[in-house]
């Protein structure tokens, strides 16, 4: 819906001269005042400046990115225009471009290595604008970039109710709240304690913008509402094509600024390593800045929200956008699609091949199984299929890619051998595919539900003293800050121990494998898994092992160890993995990983067994991981004379590991 209130833009340049802009109407800059493409004031509904006006021009609206040479400290570029041009330019509208090319003259800058057209186009009627820049590369040195973002930073005498999902809104802090003497930090910057908020009714409150996160499948509108007058200002992101990581990707949207984000590439394990010479180039967008008011006085002001999620359907169903003028844009009939059915072939419980439900299936670049969720240089497009297993996946740009699917409650990751080529206007159809996931024999016991989450299982409850009211009795429980430190507090004599068939693996598997403060410093924890065989398992010849399959939703700088008690080196380890920071910023997964051991025979004992499972790296209360799921399986083929095993209990035994 368009509000029937005008919108007026000014664009900061490079000689502070602005250019306004409205809805089909905007002055031209004379030549010696070309903007730059700062967004100093947006217009609307009676506001004369929705932006904050306490902060200087070139911190209100812009593009940033981080970057780094390999190995050096980091760069922080706010994105600056050196060309402006006026690209289209009609009664119903205009759309602007602000372009910068690198050069070797560039280098010893914080300028980032890459030639960037951001573009703004506005329409007639409309209230919103949309933006996007696009990137390329091409005879630049070696750059690692870390994140690149839109950042719209609002005024904070008018902006106070955030919205992002129907069960996370709030009334959100101010900014003062954040610093002494009103608030106090804690174990990172980004999280603080209210001790004497503005509002009293936060009192008490932690605010970290990373609790505010959202999976980039569900990333579809976020922003912020002011009251008076009744005003929204909200971000619409229609596709998740040009965002990194693929759809369970977690990321920033809004927080205390009030600030609203755009934030299609962060890095970490996905940070874009570009080397001398490559060729690459990306669109991130078009995303719509959307602006709407009550149609009168009295309106509940959540209405605004609401019309908000319908413009967000509206935007949704539009896409491939017509209108952008960039031919690194794909229109709709440059693009293509891919359609079948996809089955899983598991014969230890199914005879036949069955629909894979509700999988999510999708498009990226070519490379191994699973490589799409570290993939950032390209593309992505997902579907799910339904409850017989098909899928379309539709409005792909043209290229090369790989198949890629993973099944809830289905272990592993399924690729298509094939690459699938995608022409303009053509279709692939694949026909049946068939996912064979990891599996050596029937399962003897579990632990989860492998589901690329920690979320099934034990969630604690936060410290009083650390709680955000918005999270309170929330299916996102696991968004409140500090429940790494109540491990220690639930297991202070000791580490986890769970039972196979006695324990519950919602109540008594901690939902992340920490660490364990003591005094100045942190220690490693080991845990249990204890099961009973009911006769001895070794046997001499045949059989093969049995086979330990531990996925991990999460890590971050850990080592999981698996030990037989004073043995050196441990049985299994994966090695220093990880860097998603899952536990310190509120997600419940991060990179998923798949882990296959083996496990002998002869180590099975008679009676009680026992896995013990260390997470070895222990200098932060961060370092740690998440599981998602644990099986122990029986070999495929036993051994001639093979004795009678019943596994009545999951647990594991004094020598297994």
């Amino acid at each position: 819906m368009a509000s029937p209130a005008g919108v007026s833009m000014k664009v900061k340049g490079r000689h502070r001269s602005p250019v306004a802009g409205g809805a089909g109407q905007w002055n031209r800059p004379s030549h010696s005042d070309e903007p730059g493409g700062m967004i100093t004031g947006i217009s609307f509904n009676g506001l004369n400046n929705l932006m904050e006006v306490l902060n200087d021009e070139s911190d209100r609206g812009y593009w940033s990115t981080n970057w780094s040479e390999p190995g050096g400290s980091g760069h922080f570029d706010r994105i600056q225009g050196t060309d402006f041009r006026v690209i289209v330019e009609n009664e119903e509208q205009v759309e602007l471009s602000f372009s910068r090319s690198w050069n070797p003259s560039l280098r010893g800058t914080t300028v980032i290595p890459l030639s960037i057209d951001r573009r703004i186009v506005m329409f007639r009627g409309l209230s919103g604008f949309y933006t996007t820049p696009s990137s390329s590369s091409r005879k630049t040195p070696d750059f690692d970039l870390a994140e690149a973002r839109a950042v719209f930073k609002l005024r904070k005498d008018k902006f106070h109710y955030m919205a992002m999902a129907d069960n996370r809104q709030r009334i959100m802090p101010m900014p003062e709240d954040r610093l002494p003497p009103r608030g106090r930090a804690l174990a990172y910057p980004e999280a603080v304690r209210l001790d004497d908020p503005i509002d009293s009714d936060l009192r008490g409150e932690v605010d970290d913008k990373y609790q505010y996160s959202c999976e980039n499948k569900d990333n579809r509108v976020h922003g912020w509402i002011c009251a008076d007058p009744q005003t929204g200002f909200w971000q619409i992101t229609p596709s998740n094509e040009f965002r990194t990581g693929g759809p369970l990707k977690q990321d920033l949207t809004s927080h205390v600024g009030p600030i609203n984000l755009a934030h299609p590439l962060r890095g970490g394990d996905l940070d874009l390593k570009f080397r001398e010479g490559e060729l690459w180039k990306k669109v991130f967008g078009p995303v719509f800045i959307y602006l709407n008011s009550t149609p009168r006085r009295g309106t509940d002001p959540l209405y605004l929200w609401e019309d908000a999620k319908s413009q967000a359907q509206v935007e949704e169903e539009s896409w491939p956008y017509s209108f952008p003028a960039s031919e690194d844009f794909h229109k709709r009939e440059e693009r293509g699609s891919v359609g079948g059915r996809l089955l899983v072939r598991d014969s230890f419980l199914d005879d036949v091949d069955v629909a894979a439900n509700s999988a999510h299936i999708g498009l990226a670049p070519p490379g191994e199984a699973g490589s799409w969720q570290r993939e950032s240089k390209g593309y992505q497009f997902w579907a799910r299929t339904g409850i017989d297993g098909y899928f379309t996946i539709g409005d792909v740009r043209a290229g090369e890619y790989g198949l890629y699917a993973w099944v809830p409650g289905v272990l592993g990751d399924f690729k298509l051998a094939e690459t699938v080529t995608i022409t303009a206007r053509g279709h692939v159809e694949v026909g049946d595919v068939v996912f064979e996931p990891p599996r050596d024999g029937p399962t003897l016991w579990e632990i989860g539900v492998p589901d690329r989450s920690a979320a099934e299982f034990s969630v604690p409850d936060p410290n009083p003293s650390y709680v955000n009211k918005l999270y309170a009795g929330h299916p996102d429980r696991f968004r409140q800050y500090g429940l790494w430190e109540r491990y220690a507090e639930l297991y202070p004599e000791g580490d986890l121990v769970y039972r196979v068939g006695a324990s519950d693996y919602t109540k008594d598997w901690f939902y992340a494998h920490v660490t364990r403060k003591t005094g100045d410093g942190y220690k490693s924890t080991t845990w249990q898994i204890k099961f009973t065989m009911d006769r001895g398992a070794a046997q001499p010849g045949g059989g093969g092992p049995y086979k330990l399959r531990i996925a991990l939703a999460s890590a971050k700088s850990a080592e999981l160890q698996g030990e037989r008690p004073r043995a050196s080196p441990p049985h299994f380890t994966t090695g220093v993995i990880g860097g998603d920071n899952s536990i310190a910023r509120h997600g419940i997964h991060g990179l998923y990983w798949l882990f296959n051991v083996n496990v002998e025979r002869e180590w099975l004992v008679e009676g009680e067994n026992t896995v013990f499972l260390t997470q070895a790296r222990a200098s932060s209360p961060f370092q740690g991981l998440m599981y998602d799921y644990l099986r122990l399986e029986a070999p495929s083929s036993p051994s001639p004379s093979p004795p009678p095993l019943s596994l009545t209990l999951f647990n594991m035994p004094s020598s297994f590991f």
